[in-house]
């Protein structure tokens, strides 16, 4: 009984000291709640410090390391900084989202077989055609890939007038601004454009970065500026840019946009090249040629903040801005045909799943790329080509295109393993791009 009785007197000591831990730790949260209330920084101060640099700023250019070019290497390469784009205060004031004036979502549709409106024009017959994009020349007989209207639920897209298309150009430039597949839309703007010209009064540049079509009868151009990150970079030459190291100048677009200022409506887009793995940062202050390496997504999301800061506190707010969203791949045919080895090669049909979605459209980039667009409010219209574009594993040039390189005999036996994916057929599906690019101006 004395035993029990020692038991029984220890219980009530053990609640009370429960109950007074929690009594405490109640004060204590009080108390920490209220420190914050009061001294706000003091706590701030505790997160991790994050540097800003501001954007293109010329008075730093006499400093930076150079321009860059192909034969530009880091010195050293250490760990990425954390050093992050400081947006100008035009940029921050206009932090709204986009407000879509379209009662109709023109991206949002599908494809209708239409031979009697397309192609739009014949491929022998511009005298601008790529051979990276000249598939029936290249030997392509199946031409369905050139049949295919865009149908957009509930409305119709505007119809391509060539005719109103110069009347918009009258007097001034359009330039594109990207990559080989913004070269590529460039190619089939000049083809769907070239036959209301005469021959004896239009003229084109030799290739370079900056190419110019001119028309002497609209006193109008249309050019394409490679640039296919955005921002200065040691891959801005047009032909010499299979580089084994990538380095960017995060925080610096003014080179490319020299070329570019004056310009009446301009087209951009970047994205596969972000693809390619890591990528090498030299900041504008850097004076030793050291680089940081940061991974594609991010290191884009630099040259995007960069692009926006110059568009918002630079550029003429009297000017056109389009950007055009990504272009999809089509690597993998499992994507679409579950259990089969093979990609693009062979297709003769758009994909009839409405939603599909492939691996080569990287979803977080996406997202990115629509928070940055988003700050920008209606300074830019959104060509959204991405979904509309997936449908097309038909588009592409596989094997019926130039190649640069000798092609081995294992290559030549196995032709999916050199099957051009990426890239798009003329005509074809970049001529669609230009018929929302129509209907948007």
């Amino acid at each position: 009984m004395h035993r029990w009785h020692r038991k029984k007197s220890s219980f009530p000591f053990l609640v009370l000291l429960f109950l007074g831990c929690i009594v405490c730790t109640i004060l204590y949260n009080e108390s920490s709640i209220r420190q914050i209330h009061q001294d706000p920084d003091r706590v701030l101060q505790k997160q991790p410090q994050i540097t800003y640099v501001r954007p293109n700023q010329s008075a730093r250019r006499s400093r930076a390391p150079g321009v860059l070019d192909r034969f530009s290497r880091c010195n050293s390469t250490r760990k990425y900084s954390g050093r992050k784009i400081r947006w100008g205060e035009a940029a921050q004031a206009s932090g709204r989202r986009r407000v879509d004036l379209e009662r109709c979502n023109l991206f949002s549709g599908r494809w209708v077989f239409d031979n009697v409106s397309f192609p739009m024009y014949s491929e022998s017959e511009c005298p601008y055609m790529s051979d990276q994009l000249a598939c029936h020349k290249h030997g392509r007989s199946d031409l369905d890939y050139q049949y295919w209207r865009w149908q957009p639920h509930n409305c119709n897209l505007k119809r391509w007038s060539v005719t109103e298309m110069w009347e918009k150009l009258r007097g001034k430039r359009l330039m594109f601004v990207g990559d080989s597949l913004d070269r590529g839309q460039w190619i089939s703007m000049l083809c769907l454009l070239q036959s209301a010209t005469s021959k004896d009064k239009r003229s084109i540049t030799p290739n370079a970065p900056l190419t110019i079509f001119s028309s002497e009868e609209y006193n109008a151009t249309v050019e394409f500026l490679w640039a296919p990150l955005l921002v200065e970079s040691n891959s801005d030459d047009p032909v010499n840019h299979r580089l084994d190291e990538r380095i960017i100048r995060p925080d610096s677009i003014l080179k490319h946009a020299s070329q570019w200022e004056h310009a009446d409506i301009l087209v951009f887009n970047t994205y596969l090249w972000w693809r390619q793995g890591p990528v090498k940062l030299q900041w504008s202050d850097d004076e030793n040629g050291d680089c940081e390496e940061l991974g594609g997504l991010g290191a884009m999301e630099l040259a995007m903040e960069t692009w926006a800061d110059w568009v918002t506190t630079k550029l003429d707010p009297r000017k056109k801005v389009l950007f055009v969203t990504m272009s999809p791949t089509h690597l993998w045919s499992q994507e679409w045909k579950p259990g089969s080895q093979g990609n693009c090669y062979s297709e003769q049909a758009p994909i009839d799943v409405e939603g599909h979605w492939g691996a080569g459209s990287d979803l977080p980039t996406m997202r990115m790329v629509d928070r940055v667009l988003g700050k920008l409010g209606p300074r830019v219209s959104v060509i959204n080509i991405t979904q509309l574009s997936e449908y097309r594993k038909d588009g592409h040039p596989s094997i019926y295109r130039k190649f640069w390189e000798t092609l081995k005999p294992e290559q030549l036996s196995n032709p999916a393993s050199y099957s051009d994916c990426i890239h798009w057929c003329l005509p074809g599906l970049p001529d669609v791009w230009n018929q929302l690019l129509f209907h948007f101006l």
